[in-house]
């Protein structure tokens, strides 16, 4: 595959924006990331029902497709954690189930229209909650997991909460798996670029073993590189780098598939060069729930 310098470009200038936009939403405070991954769930899972749509040639109702969402979001909810309260009512505990009634009713009132309902395309719809709700429920459960956790200094501070109100912003895991998949997806598209002959998989022709192998390798030697200078832990680093790295490349590849089928190129348009939501963020999708899963075990 040839380099395309102004494909490059497009795409440099476009991720520029993208990551600033991230980088408010990730460092600002609570809110914020609430604010921003609330977006990206309902950005994702409008993508995600057109995919479905067209793969199976059906037209969802209205208010099935907006039940689904607000159920998944009422899911994402419950996963928040102690500092997300309004004057004392806490978004999980009070909040989190009384929105996903609201997303089951309209669920239940766009199943009995007069739009078919066939069980397949239903069940396709449904498995969103897991695919998108689920994975930035997971993803708002990490925010609360101090980076100390990787630290050589203290181990003993794993579980921590920021503290927001003193302004002071600490590493979080959240903001590790971002960056790394970022290395890796950009490591991987200039390696693919450069090198890449032998292709990866026919789900996504444009994807090569080079590539792939590329950006997993230069991944894990900037997570070595960050964690010698910020002394955290190497081995820790390097085991979350990979994890992040390889079931990424699966969460891509799932992605590519889905567009396959529907027959489209990109999720959407929401990002010159890069495609729509999903297009963004399928990486992040499958990455999340395993680094979930990696440092719950090792909490334990």
């Amino acid at each position: 595959m040839a380099f395309n310098w102004e494909t490059f470009r497009t795409r440099t200038l476009t991720a520029a924006v993208f990551v600033a936009v991230m980088l408010i939403g990730l460092l600002w405070n609570q809110w914020s990331f609430l604010i921003l991954f609330s977006i990206i769930h309902f950005g994702c899972w409008c993508e995600y029902l057109k995919l479905i749509e067209k793969i199976n040639n059906i037209n969802f109702h209205p208010y099935l497709k907006m039940g689904l969402m607000v159920m998944g979001y009422g899911l994402m909810l419950w996963f928040c954690g102690p500092s997300y309260q309004v004057n004392g009512y806490g978004l999980k505990e009070n909040i989190s189930l009384p929105v996903f009634a609201a997303g089951f009713a309209l669920l239940l009132t766009g199943i009995f229209q007069k739009n078919r309902v066939v069980i397949k395309s239903f069940g396709a719809a449904v498995l969103g909650i897991i695919y998108i709700s689920l994975c930035w429920g997971l993803m708002m459960d990490l925010f609360r997991l101090n980076i100390n956790y990787y630290s050589k200094k203290d181990f003993s501070d794993a579980l921590c909460f920021p503290d927001f109100t003193a302004n002071s912003i600490c590493w979080s895991i959240p903001i590790l798996v971002i960056f790394s998949i970022w290395v890796n997806d950009t490591m991987a598209y200039i390696m693919g670029s450069l090198m890449g002959k032998t292709s990866l998989s026919k789900i996504s022709p444009k994807k090569t073993w080079e590539g792939t192998i590329g950006g997993i390798l230069l991944t894990l030697l900037v997570a070595v590189i960050v964690a010698y200078i910020a002394d955290f832990s190497i081995k820790q680093f390097i085991i979350t780098a990979a994890i992040i790295a390889i079931t990424g490349t699966f969460g891509d590849l799932f992605e590519s598939k889905l567009k396959r089928m529907a027959g489209v190129k990109d999720s959407g348009a929401i990002m010159p060069g890069h495609g729509g939501f999903l297009d963004r963020f399928d990486s992040l999708l499958l990455a999340t729930p395993f680094v979930w899963i990696y440092v719950m075990l090792l909490l334990k």
